[in-house]
């Protein structure tokens, strides 16, 4: 039996290994395209675009291997079945359970590679992409990092600790200096946003520092104008997609510590956890497609209805996303229902192949 794992589990991986090559060419070359729009602007140029491009190839791989694993197991034992090959294992009395340990095997293996692309690779090549996306573009801002957002606004240096939605932002610290670097007032902000394009910032605490002391002041709201909007926070802002596990309950903490809404974050830190068992789940989910109703069909038709049950999935996942933020659902719900959703599905098609 370890050869016939072996040899289903070559050729499952092989076909898996040739869909990911595709859909990363296709989607690459659709965010190569969206990039070529910023060509030109600062010191952005073709070659920064096309590493940008490529340093994001794996968070791409990351959010594709569920769609990914289920067309490669499709089109692998299609190939087995076009070839007679399951027939013949049928014959010789491999039961369906039996070819279906040995391709879960295989969703074992990817499940351990989506694992590590999450946690390891995608945060840390997403980061370089984007400060070298950042620093091309844009010259006002210095970096980013786990301290939050760091930008230059003529003699003002801001430090923004979390950007949430419709232009709001918490944890705003603005230090502002003299023609000689001499530090004159430093700003503290709980919250602010871009209202009427202007700044408003809420529970401020004013330090003006002079030779004589410092002076504070705290203030309910105040009115701040800067050069600095939304559009060009969100430009260098780090998605919840591209932090780890760590990253996300870092941040989750200290969103929850001020005060802060988190279930954004805490959704995305969810459905870090279900995506490698969803992995597992569309692996599982391809054996009805030779075994079942669509075995007497040709391998086009099976890729193009895993096509659409991929697409599904990831529409069923967003609706379910954007609906647990709308109606306050607990974030492991709104992340792992699609999945369960799917997984009863194909516990369903398999009890009726067997």
């Amino acid at each position: 039996m370890k050869l016939l794992d072996r040899y289903i589990g070559v050729t499952v991986a092989g076909s898996t290994f040739v869909v990911l090559l595709v859909l990363l060419a296709l989607f690459s070359f659709g965010s190569f395209v969206a990039e070529l729009g910023a060509v030109g602007k600062g010191d952005y140029t073709l070659t920064i675009a096309a590493e940008y491009v490529l340093l994001t190839l794996p968070r791409m791989a990351y959010q594709l291997f569920p769609v990914i694993a289920l067309l490669g197991s499709v089109i692998g034992l299609g190939v087995l079945a076009g070839n007679n090959e399951l027939l013949v294992m049928r014959a010789a009395g491999v039961s369906v359970a039996r070819i279906t340990l040995s391709v879960m095997k295989v969703g074992l293996l990817w499940t351990i590679l989506a694992l590590i692309l999450g946690e390891f690779v995608a945060p840390m090549t997403d980061r370089i992409a984007q400060t070298m996306h950042n620093a091309a573009l844009i010259d006002r801002f210095a970096m980013t990092s786990q301290n939050g957002l760091w930008a230059r606004d003529g003699q003002n240096y801001i430090q923004i600790r979390d950007v949430l939605d419709n232009g709001l932002v918490g944890g705003i610290t603005i230090y502002e200096f003299d023609d000689k670097q001499r530090l004159l007032d430093v700003t503290q902000a709980r919250t602010g946003q871009f209202i009427g394009g202007k700044w408003v910032l809420h529970q401020v605490a004013r330090s003006r520092i002079d030779p004589a002391g410092v002076e504070t002041r705290k203030l309910k709201q105040l009115e701040w104008r800067s050069m600095l909007t939304p559009e060009m926070i969100d430009v260098v802002v780090v998605k919840p997609d591209s932090l780890s596990f760590k990253g996300l309950l870092d941040y989750i903490a200290y969103l929850r510590d001020n005060g802060l809404d988190a279930e954004h974050y805490k959704l995305a830190f969810w459905h870090k956890i279900v995506l490698p068992l969803t992995t597992a789940v569309m692996v599982f989910l391809s054996i009805p497609f030779i075994f079942g109703p669509l075995r007497s069909v040709g391998i086009g038709q099976r890729i193009f209805v895993g096509t659409l049950v991929g697409i599904g999935f990831y529409l069923l996942g967003q609706l379910f996303g954007f609906a647990g933020l709308l109606y306050r659902l607990p974030p492991p719900l709104s992340a792992a229902l699609p999945t369960g959703l799917f997984f009863i599905l194909a516990v369903f098609l398999v009890r009726r192949v067997r």
